[in-house]
C-alpha cells in the first residue's frame, strides 16, 4: 500500500448478493417494491456513491442490466450464500468489496466508510452485534477467495464457516453506534411484517 494513502482512500467494490429464494415470501426479495422499487435496485443505488464497480452476486442477471452494474454468477451453483460471496469477489476490480444482502434497505454509508478504514493488516471488517456477527454487512479482501473455496469444497454453508483462518477486524456495538444508532443498517427485510416495518419507517422520514 502507498504510505501516503490511508485504507479509507483506497477503492472498493461493491457486492450485493441477490441470492436466495425468499421462502417466507414466496418469491425472489430482489423484486419485492419498497417506496416504488426493488430492494435490489434500492440497493444498487445506495450503493453507487461507494464504488464504480457495482456487482451484483447470485441469483439470475435481472436487474443488473443497469448501467455500470455487472451480474456474477454464484461460484458453485446452489451452494447457497459462500458461493455468492466468492464469486462476487472473483469479479471485483478492486482487491476488497464491501458485500451486503440485497433485503437490507437502511444501510449507512457513513458506517461502511468508517469499516472501510480499518482494513489494513486485516482479511475481513465484520460487525459484532449484540446478537452475533454480521457476515452479510462486511468488507472482504479478495484474500478470503482460498478460505471461501475450502469451505465449499468440505460442503459448510454457513456464512461465517470461512472465518476461522482469516484475520478478521470485528468492528463493535460502541464503533457503530455514532454512525448508526438505530442499528437499522442491519434490519433485513425477510417476511411481509418486515416489509410493512421498513414502509413505516420510510413514511416517518
Amino acid at each position: 500500500m502507498d504510505r501516503d494513502r490511508s485504507p479509507r482512500d483506497e477503492p472498493l467494490s461493491v457486492v450485493v448478493l441477490a441470492g436466495g429464494q425468499g421462502r417466507r415470501f414466496g418469491q425472489d426479495k430482489t423484486g419485492i417494491r419498497l417506496a416504488g422499487e426493488t430492494l435490489l435496485e434500492r440497493s444498487l443505488r445506495r450503493m453507487a456513491p461507494l464504488s464504480d464497480d457495482l456487482i451484483v452476486a447470485g441469483g439470475n442477471a435481472a436487474g443488473s442490466e443497469a448501467p455500470d452494474v455487472r451480474w456474477a454468477p454464484d461460484l458453485a451453483p446452489y451452494e447457497g450464500v459462500l458461493a455468492g460471496i466468492a464469486g462476487g469477489l472473483l469479479a471485483c476490480r478492486y482487491p476488497w468489496a464491501f458485500v451486503v444482502a440485497s433485503d437490507m434497505p437502511f444501510v449507512s454509508l457513513a458506517l461502511v466508510r468508517y469499516m472501510a478504514a480499518l482494513r489494513a493488516r486485516h482479511d475481513a471488517v465484520v460487525p459484532r452485534l449484540e446478537v452475533g456477527l454480521e457476515p452479510l454487512h462486511a468488507l472482504y479482501s479478495q484474500s478470503c477467495l482460498p478460505a471461501l473455496r475450502e469451505a465449499l469444497s468440505a460442503g459448510r454453508r454457513r456464512a461465517i464457516s470461512f472465518y476461522e483462518s482469516l484475520c478478521i477486524r470485528y468492528v463493535e456495538p460502541r464503533e457503530i453506534a455514532p454512525y448508526d444508532p438505530d442499528g437499522r443498517s442491519f434490519f433485513n427485510i425477510n417476511t411481509p411484517d418486515d416489509l410493512a416495518q421498513a414502509e413505516r419507517w420510510l413514511a416517518s422520514g
